[in-house]
């Protein structure tokens, strides 16, 4: 390597964990390719190789050699000179790195790549690959310099460059700036780092890799918290001493995730604070992911973990109704009961029901005061009313009847039917204020729509669903067979796997025997969370599950909000956009 002084952080698109090497292979068996570049100090460009030295080693064993010197095709600097000691005169009859790079890559081979500073060296590799269209095969990486921090301290050795850990290892070879040797000193300081890895519990390539990265010491002391976990599909749940679920997440193998938590790929605050407190790793085996998931939204829902962000409080779900009286108006509540007839949502948050609501007094003549109105005694008209934005039935301006035509039954179709009268005044509202250069208020107008139908959408959807007694579906398992789920009411209420070559009709008579007993109720969701209905509508849809029974049809309405999705998708992208889409929407 040119300089010993050198030090650089990972290279954009090095991967160190790379690809053909088992992490789960331990150190001994491991064959691992030791190299080391002189060039001629410039950046990465796919040329300014002067030399190439690699050691093949497993488990301590020399297995090959390769040495060779290369001609960058550009002079070399007189300090590269004077530091290395290669002439121009040296370089003239060796080969360009053209020729060099499919022995170099054949060496290679699946080993794991070790270098020291190993971005700087495999930089200069991808560079050649890509210039002289060569595939870089992605090997996992080991740098010694990386791992020499991790496992020396300060007190051992001042300093991580090459020269200082040979003489600390006292290697056999000692690094002269000449690739070859520099890569055998390389060997003997890898091996000696290696044999300090036993005292940290590091035993696999894998653990090696990834115990060179930036782990904090929580995370290394916390690391035996992972041990023993089945590599299966299922929940985890980090527990405090006092047992309290900290963290509850979900994977289709629990054990290589709960491991991730303890990498330098994982830098959340939170989750850093909550491997602090954490004592142990409780896993919950599950039968497919789709078990897995519900069954996460279920811990996260009953326990409510600090840890956890998402699906903690599906309580607190607001709806959007209709009141009671002889004018109704639009009310945010937080559930609804058997005699509500004209409502939506579940909506995750009260100000997303009240854009709602602000769409649909857009596009409806409902009126939006909270006086309680009686047929009897006229009530003072408010500002709405003289600026035409209300019908005024305080003062009786308009009857009860003709109320309900115009805003009752209007609001109604669109929760369970064809929402067209909303969406097509709504979507006059917003060419009218775009034609008038009033973007802004246009902007607000189509959020209020993206709000409309995103809810009428999900309801109409998962009421569905959850109206349907039953339904048994069968997915394919990745490692052949059935993923079964047996579906009541939009609720998880058993799940399982069918081996190859057997007919899922015989396990979905076991899973229903004692599937869990789930009541019909009121509502788009009546026995589940609308996030669970949604995670098993989901897996439903997807092109390769299999319906294999149902009690009854499933259907969705032919003039239904559904038919609006590409409005919708078309209305929630141009809101994303920092600046306003100018560009009048038509449905």
């Amino acid at each position: 390597m040119t300089g010993g002084e050198y030090v650089q952080q990972t290279l954009a698109g090095v991967d160190p964990y790379g690809s053909g090497v088992d992490p789960a292979l331990p150190l001994h068996a491991t064959t691992f390719v030791v190299l080391d570049l002189e060039t001629t100090g410039g950046a990465p460009d796919g040329g300014g190789i002067t030399e190439i030295g690699a050691v093949k080693v497993r488990g301590g064993e020399e297995l090959g050699v390769l040495a060779t010197l290369v001609d960058p095709g550009v002079p070399i600097p007189p300090f590269i000179t004077v530091l290395t000691g290669i002439t121009q005169a040296m370089l003239l009859p060796a080969p360009p790195v053209e020729e060099v790079l499919p022995s170099l890559l054949e060496f290679l081979g699946d080993a794991v790549l070790v270098a020291h500073n190993a971005p700087y060296d495999v930089g200069f590799l991808k560079a050649a690959c890509a210039r002289h269209g060569h595939r870089w095969p992605n090997p996992r990486v080991l740098d010694t310099a990386a791992l020499a921090r991790r496992v020396l301290t300060r007190d051992e050795v001042p300093n991580r460059k090459l020269g200082t850990l040979a003489a600390y290892f006292r290697t056999t070879t000692q690094p002269t700036h000449r690739a070859l040797d520099d890569a055998k000193a390389t060997v003997d300081v890898l091996h000696g780092l290696i044999a300090r890895l036993g005292g940290h519990r590091v035993d696999t390539i894998g653990e090696a890799i990834e115990f060179a990265r930036a782990v904090t010491p929580t995370q290394r002391r916390k690391r035996h918290l992972a041990e023993g976990l089945p590599k299966v599909p299922g929940v985890y749940i980090f527990r405090a001493a006092d047992d309290r679920p900290l963290y509850v997440g979900t994977s289709g193998d629990i054990a290589t995730r709960v491991r991730s938590y303890f990498t330098a790929g994982e830098k959340r605050a939170r989750i850093s604070e909550m491997l602090a407190a954490a004592q142990r790793v409780e896993a919950v085996e599950c039968a497919h992911p789709l078990e897995a998931e519900v069954r996460e939204l279920r811990l996260i829902a009953a326990h409510a973990p600090p840890y956890n962000r998402r699906s903690k409080y599906p309580e607190r779900a607001v709806w959007l109704k209709l009141t009671d009286g002889p004018y109704p108006r639009l009310s945010v509540a937080r559930g609804i009961s058997p005699g509500d007839d004209a409502y939506l949502g579940p909506f995750g948050s009260r100000r997303a029901a009240e854009l709602a609501a602000a769409g649909f007094h857009d596009a409806l003549a409902l009126r939006q005061c909270t006086h309680r109105l009686s047929l009897r005694t006229v009530t003072p008209a408010c500002a709405l009313a003289e600026l035409g934005r209300c019908p005024a039935p305080c003062e009786h301006r308009i009857t009860p009847q003709e109320y309900a035509h115009r805003a009752v039954d209007p609001f109604r179709t669109a929760t369970t039917g064809d929402p067209q009268p909303v969406v097509t005044a709504l979507l006059a509202r917003i060419e009218r204020l775009s034609a008038d250069q009033r973007y802004e208020e246009a902007g607000v107008a189509r959020s209020r729509l993206v709000a409309v139908l995103r809810a009428a959408v999900r309801m109409q959807r998962l009421a569905a669903l959850t109206g349907i007694a039953e339904v048994a579906a069968a997915r394919p398992a990745p490692g052949g067979g059935w993923e079964l789920a047996l579906v009541r009411h939009g609720r998880l209420a058993g799940a399982g796997v069918c081996p190859a070559g057997v007919h899922p009709r015989r396990p979905f008579e076991v899973i229903r025997a004692t599937a869990e007993t789930v009541s019909p109720g009121h509502g788009p969701v009546p026995a589940a969370t609308a996030e669970e209905s949604e995670r098993i509508l989901s897996w439903l849809e997807r092109p390769e599950t299999r319906l294999v029974e149902m009690t009854s049809g499933w259907a969705s309405p032919v003039a239904g909000a559904g038919r609006f999705r590409e409005l919708l998708v078309r209305a929630e992208a141009a809101g994303s956009h920092q600046s306003l889409d100018r560009t009048p929407m038509s449905k």
